[in-house]
């Protein structure tokens, strides 16, 4: 399989240094146009081995993923899940958002970790120690498997949206702005789990608005 594979290394080093609980977290699905947003929180016993064949979530296939999403809950320590709804998306913006969804999963750990290390960039709105980490998901061993956990948990939502929405091909998009998913909005319209505040639901919205005034 094509991609980096995530490593221990920084986890280690933390480890080695008496760093304590060590914390990988990651959100999944930050750019879809319906649907939560889901993020993950993994602890792992500390001088853990690896999982063979953890990746990224986004180059897994689905039944790899759901595998590997599996034997992470076996051999962590702890694994939270939180998420932020559509209407918190909306009122909030996706990057608090996403935020807020973090913090969610943090808090329901069961655990304080000491460190955590995030995808991404940097947020004090964690309210905790924390390394961010650019393509964290592609290289660190915890924010992969948090990865992991975070889309097989959100794919799981949107497949059971899908079946009481089944214009819109949720089971398979995920709610991502696919063309069958965008043809579908402009046939059928959007439901209350679209994200009124991206940019092709805000277009039919506001055509909407500007038809019924005509």
């Amino acid at each position: 399989m094509r991609g980096p594979r995530p490593s221990l290394e920084r986890e280690l080093t933390l480890w080695r240094a008496g760093g304590g609980l060590v914390a990988g977290l990651d959100e999944a699905g930050r750019g879809p146009l319906a649907g939560p947003v889901v993020a993950a929180a993994v602890v792992f016993p500390p001088f853990c081995k690896p999982i063979r064949g953890l990746r990224d979530s986004k180059l897994l296939p689905p039944s790899k993923r759901a595998r590997l999403a599996r034997i992470v809950r076996s051999r962590a320590l702890a694994v939270a899940v939180g998420a932020a709804s559509v209407r918190e998306i909306d009122r909030l913006n996706i990057r608090r958002a996403s935020i807020l969804a973090m913090r969610r999963a943090l808090g329901r750990l069961g655990c304080a970790p000491d460190l955590v290390l995030v995808d991404g960039l940097p947020a004090p709105e964690l309210g905790c120690p924390h390394e961010a980490i650019i393509d964290g998901d592609a290289h660190c061993h915890s924010i992969a498997a948090a990865s992991v956990i975070a889309k097989t948990v959100r794919d799981r939502l949107m497949e059971l949206l899908a079946v009481r929405h089944p214009l819109y091909a949720w089971a398979s998009n995920k709610g991502y702005g696919t063309p069958e998913h965008l043809s579908a909005l402009a046939d059928y319209g959007f439901t209350c789990h679209h994200r009124k505040s991206f940019a092709p639901v805000i277009q039919l919205l506001l055509s909407t608005v500007f038809v019924s005034r005509a």
